[in-house]
């Protein structure tokens, strides 16, 4: 079964033992972006410092500016429209956009906006624009994968691995704005993975992302008894302003649409995302689940073993 045991929004941060070792984090963590004190972001910001060495988060619940540092910072529009301004570059940005900020480059805008910003440590290619805006640059375009596979599937490529997924590549950090309608359950390995945030822009009612922290267990499907299926998944439904921070080794899945921009660190390393629904496939077989007692799982993903 489900249990609902991530922290919705509204309710406290959840409480941390002072001897917890954020490298370590095992679960998913999530922050509400839209609420006044950004409720569960410093938890956060505290745990993706930890384990990614040279990388930063912050959020600007309203900015009209930000200084240079000396790294590079990525920017994703959250909330708001403005005129951007980058050195001699400008541009009109709005929820969906990113903002590439070399050492030394500022920002300035002609409003304010509400923003996740990265720094990162490397600088991306000339070739990466100061403006990304995957709704209104010709050489973004659908690219149906990852968690909307689908035929006709919204998913747009800012920064990539890969120079067939899109013409914008950087190797410290991906992201991709998607419709998270039934993507597969998968995971990325601790050793040779990436940790995952889903930035959460638009999201239906049924909008909910499924997590793990047994992938151990469920990747020996003939290990699991009845009396694991308690925890075994959990669920938290998805909302508008929503961080989910998702670290390496942590199963996941999204589904009941959700407009998200995925943003990954490193990157969308090939071969790190490691599918789990034939092990939920083969758990239902062993226990004879099926109906509403059966664990949730991508039909299509559940045929074969995935790995993207």
């Amino acid at each position: 079964m489900l249990v609902a045991a991530l922290p919705v929004a509204g309710c406290a941060r959840p409480r941390v033992a002072a001897s917890e070792r954020w490298e370590q984090l095992d679960r998913p963590l999530v922050a509400q972006l839209a609420r006044p004190d950004a409720d569960g972001f410093a938890g956060i910001q505290r745990a993706f410092a930890a384990r990614n060495a040279g990388y930063e988060i912050f959020y600007h619940p309203r900015v009209s500016s930000l200084p240079a540092a000396d790294r590079t910072q990525i920017v994703c529009v959250q909330s708001g429209s403005a005129l951007a301004r980058v050195g001699a570059w400008a541009s009109d940005v709005g929820v969906g956009d990113c903002i590439v900020l070399r050492p030394g480059q500022s920002l300035t805008l002609g409003g304010s906006i509400a923003a996740l910003s990265f720094r990162v440590p490397a600088d991306p290619p000339a070739e990466v624009p100061a403006f990304i805006r995957p709704d209104w640059d010709p050489r973004i375009t659908d690219t149906p994968g990852g968690c909307a596979t689908e035929t006709g599937a919204y998913r747009r490529i800012l920064l990539t691995w890969l120079g067939k997924s899109g013409p914008y590549l950087f190797h410290a950090l991906n992201i991709h704005r998607v419709r998270i309608a039934d993507s597969f359950t998968h995971y990325h390995p601790i050793d040779g993975g990436f940790d995952e945030f889903y930035l959460v822009q638009m999201a239906g009612p049924d909008a909910r992302v499924i997590t793990s922290r047994h992938v151990d267990k469920i990747t020996q499907p003939d290990s699991v008894e009845r009396s694991d299926l308690t925890d075994l998944l959990e669920s938290r439904p998805l909302h508008v302003g929503d961080l989910v921070y998702l670290p390496r080794g942590v199963a996941h899945r999204g589904v009941g649409g959700a407009l998200v921009q995925v943003i990954t660190v490193p990157g969308f390393i090939p071969g790190a995302e490691i599918g789990l629904d034939h092990h939920l496939a083969a758990i239902n077989r062993r226990l004879g689940l099926s109906g509403s007692a059966a664990l949730p799982l991508n039909v299509e993903a559940s045929q074969k073993a995935v790995v993207r």
